[in-house]
């Protein structure tokens, strides 16, 4: 799944998830059940890269067992694209990008919705920095869709 908090991830990997009897992987969730509400923590990023490797090793053991997995993880730059690829071919396994959308009016008005009732398993998220990720982020090429 490729996309910004609030583009649609989530909701169209548990559409993916239950079309395709995958097992779907959403680094949020565990990581808020481990830790809380700590955006905001000098921690958050270390955690968050801890969790997401955890849960590379479990989808990697999934896939090898012919499982498919969605990788719920947002992959905002082509890098990280570009290593999961490389990771699913050492299994011998397909990769697809599925590119969740939205314009930054729409972020944010998400955004906003969502901080106001917080579902569980997200994160609180400050609009200053979903603006500081929308300028980070690397939409996938048509080339990596295709």
């Amino acid at each position: 799944m490729v996309g910004l908090p609030c583009s649609g991830k989530t909701t169209l990997a548990r559409q993916l998830e239950q079309n395709y009897s995958a097992l779907r992987l959403t680094p949020d969730e565990w990581h808020t059940s481990l830790f809380g509400q700590d955006v905001n923590e000098q921690k958050h990023e270390d955690r968050h890269d801890t969790v997401e490797a955890l849960l590379w090793n479990v989808a990697a053991r999934v896939l090898v067992l012919g499982i498919d997995v969605i990788l719920d993880f947002g992959f905002w730059v082509r890098s990280q694209r570009d290593d999961m690829r490389a990771r699913a071919a050492q299994l011998g396994t397909d990769f697809k990008i599925h590119f969740a959308e939205a314009s930054e009016e729409v972020l944010l008005a998400r955004l906003a919705a969502r901080n106001a009732e917080l579902p569980q398993g997200a994160f609180y998220i400050p609009e200053t920095l979903l603006k500081e990720w929308i300028l980070i982020f690397e939409p996938p090429s048509q080339e990596e869709l295709g």
